[in-house]
């Protein structure tokens, strides 16, 4: 554990919340520099180097303490990726995790985005987004409603697109609105949040589908209602989300397997980034309920699985021709799904044959070209501690990644935990692959990579002789 000199650091280093930074830096990069580098930024009440107990050299890692959090998000923003000094590799920059959390890793940007605020009832959606949107560009504002009477609980939630902006929200807005930081959403705290407004938001809707240890937003924002395919209610139009980071050119490739495909669009947020899910159009109803049926669930690549639903497009079915014509069609396709071929027969043999061919680690970084794995026997001169969120990653494919800088000795997952160690035999190796692999995604899984403690000494300790 890092340590901090009692001279310089303050009370509280969790006061307030989420204003101490987590720095993964080049090991000759001094305090004085980090102070010089993030000064820009705010009022800086301490900054630690964390050092081996024996060597005294600095493990590459570092704290920085600012007194607001917002200067702390803004900092993070800003100097992740930046190079600080010339020959030295780009710093990686997180929010760090409190010193009394039991979590093993640090705090993910989409936890800082969302706040939870008092408001009268009487607002509207509109009237919370006016009455925040001085503080920064929102992405959408929902106000928790009594799914029973319709009427407002006097609480919504108000999402940013980046954290300073909702940190800025919860220092400078009013206080009457109690602003604070959401809780990062759960599998059992979406069962028991009402939100309401006409059409249904997938980011919550994802959340409660205990099918989907994968859940990730549904729809877009901009008003896409998901239908409940088990009342049937069946469209021409589907919502895919996946947590790897697949372009357009795939997502076309992999639903125009089945034909009659119109329209294929990846969605994306103001800023141009993908927002993980893509609207799919068929000119029939019987391709898009078997492109749901098949599609949904499946692995693309390994270890990521699409969740895709059926969203409104739009017509009206509720005459007797059109509900009649649509039972018709979902009847056939049901069966053909059901008594066809498995998802993994259709689409193996020829199915995959159109798409790229894609690499089973799929990455959102380049990685070196594959290296051999040293010997077992080898010696040991670095271990690696890496953080999975939110399962670990099969082992194959450990070591498919952690093998392409070099001296990899074994990968070790501990047992009913997400985390494991990375054994090096070089430490230039396992530097390496700490600086390139940290805070990154691998086949939707991201990793927090760092220096591992050493192993205890157990010299003094009798050699066993049976």
């Amino acid at each position: 554990m890092e340590e901090y000199p009692s001279k310089q650091a303050p009370e509280n280093l969790d006061d307030p919340p989420n204003s101490r930074l987590f720095a993964v830096t080049s090991r000759s990069i001094t305090e004085d520099e980090l102070r010089e580098s993030f000064a820009g930024f705010g009022d800086i009440q301490g900054v630690w180097v964390v050092k081996d107990k024996q060597t005294k050299e600095s493990k590459g890692i570092c704290y920085v303490k600012f007194a607001k959090s917002s200067q702390a998000c803004m900092a993070m923003e800003e100097m992740h990726g930046k190079v600080l000094m010339d020959g030295t590799k780009p710093i990686k920059v997180f929010i760090a995790q409190s010193r009394s959390s039991t979590r093993h890793r640090d705090v993910e940007d989409e936890e800082l985005t969302r706040i939870f605020v008092m408001i009268p009832k009487t607002f509207s959606e509109e009237d919370l987004k006016d009455t925040f949107k001085e503080h920064g560009d929102i992405e959408y504002c929902v106000i928790i409603k009594n799914k029973t009477t319709g009427e407002s609980k006097g609480l919504g939630y108000v999402r940013y697109y980046k954290p300073s902006q909702a940190a800025i929200a919860i220092e400078n807005c009013d206080k009457t609105y109690r602003a604070i930081l959401a809780e990062p959403r759960t599998k059992s705290t979406a069962a028991t949040e009402d939100y309401s407004g006409g059409s249904a938001r997938g980011d919550y809707m994802a959340a409660g589908d205990s099918m989907n240890q994968y859940a990730l937003p549904l729809a877009d924002p901009n008003n896409y209602p998901v239908m409940d395919f088990r009342s049937g209610e069946f469209t021409r139009c589907l919502m895919m989300s996946t947590r790897a980071a697949l372009s357009q050119e795939q997502i076309f490739a992999l639903f125009d397997i089945i034909p009659g495909m119109e329209y294929c669009e990846l969605q994306r947020d103001a800023y141009g980034m993908s927002k993980g899910h893509a609207l799919i159009r068929y000119s029939n109803l019987g391709s898009a309920v078997y492109a749901k049926e098949k599609l949904n669930g499946f692995e693309y690549p390994p270890g990521n699985r699409l969740v895709v639903n059926f969203v409104d497009d739009g017509e009206d079915r509720n005459g007797p021709v059109g509900r009649m014509a649509m039972q018709f069609v979902a009847a056939q396709m049901m069966s053909a799904v059901w008594n066809g071929p498995s998802t993994s027969q259709m689409m193996k043999p020829s199915g995959f044959s159109s798409i790229a061919p894609m690499s089973r680690v799929q990455t959102d970084v380049n990685l070196p070209p594959l290296k051999k794995i040293v010997s077992p026997d080898t010696k040991s001169k670095e271990r690696l501690f890496v953080v999975f969120n939110p399962s670990p990653l099969p082992i194959d494919v450990l070591e498919d990644v952690f093998c392409r800088f070099g001296s990899l000795i074994e990968v070790h997952l501990v047992p009913g935990r997400n985390v494991g160690y990375m054994k090096y035999a070089d430490k230039q190796c396992a530097d390496e692959a700490m600086s390139v692999l940290h805070g990154r995604v691998v086949n939707g899984v991201k990793m927090k990579v760092m220096l591992a403690d050493p192993p205890r000494e157990e010299s003094h300790k009798r050699l066993r002789t049976y």
